[in-house]
């Protein structure tokens, strides 16, 4: 399942180490590619620069509503800077307006601009009806773009059934990438069983790994309410040891 992964790193206070880490892991276990910010696309590239490894970055994040202008611009410095994917997020405004000539516009112009880098359009199906869903695949068919991507990630985990739906009603062409909340390797194999072709996640190591987070439900880390753990290696309950948490008892 490695090379279903995009291992990613967009947190805004990640730094060069953590970036370090993040193409190391992906050389390790041979990830599809790493998404990072922007910011940091030259270094990735160049730590992967002897590996399968691609770099992504994103374009219109995480809320989408910049304008198409300055959306291009994004697209093509990432590829300038030495980009192989983009992540797109759609103006969500625009689709909730039922402008879909503007949504379908800003994915073809920002498509056209990338000199054939694969172009990934994220939809936030979590914000979306049924219907939403299937004008936004209807939308991606018709635009010959690369990936449908499910979320970004801020609202919400990935829904099995929005992966099923869409590929429903995609073409040949059209591939799936989900992304949000994706912690486990079983959840990865489900994903990929309902029609995902990839998988982002920050979780790329643990997930091959296999790692659990043992904190229970006094934990104030937050897994327990189907969160992500925000526990890390300086954290004294253990569970990044595979031991039992202890935050009760710091409690």
């Amino acid at each position: 399942m490695n090379n279903y992964i995009d291992d990613t790193n967009l947190n805004n206070l990640a730094t060069l180490k953590d970036i370090e880490r993040l193409c190391i892991e992906a050389i390790k276990y041979h990830f599809a590619s790493v998404y990072v910010s922007p910011y940091y696309i030259k270094l990735a590239k160049e730590l992967l620069k002897n590996s399968t490894v691609e770099v992504g970055t994103v374009v219109g994040f995480p809320l989408g509503f910049q304008t198409k202008e300055a959306k291009v611009y994004e697209a093509i410095d990432a590829v300038g800077k030495g980009a192989d994917e983009i992540d797109m997020v759609i103006n969500l405004q625009a689709l909730k307006n039922k402008d879909y000539e503007y949504v379908k516009e800003e994915i073809e112009e920002i498509r056209d601009a990338i000199d054939g880098k694969v172009l990934k359009v994220i939809i936030e199906s979590n914000l979306l009806t049924q219907k939403e869903i299937v004008k936004m695949t209807e939308i991606c068919n018709e635009t010959f773009v690369n990936f449908i991507k499910t979320g970004t990630g801020f609202n919400g985990d990935v829904k099995l059934e929005d992966v099923k739906l869409i590929k429903k009603h995609k073409n040949d062409i059209l591939e799936i990438k989900a992304s949000g909340g994706i912690r486990s390797m079983k959840q990865v194999e489900q994903l990929v069983e309902a029609g995902a072709l990839r998988i982002g996640t920050s979780k790329g190591g643990d997930i091959m790994e296999n790692k659990k987070c043992n904190c229970d439900e006094n934990c104030e880390c937050g897994c327990q309410d189907g969160k992500e753990c925000t526990c890390d290696e300086n954290c004294d309950c253990g569970c990044q040891d595979g031991k039992e948490c202890t935050c009760k008892e710091e409690k």
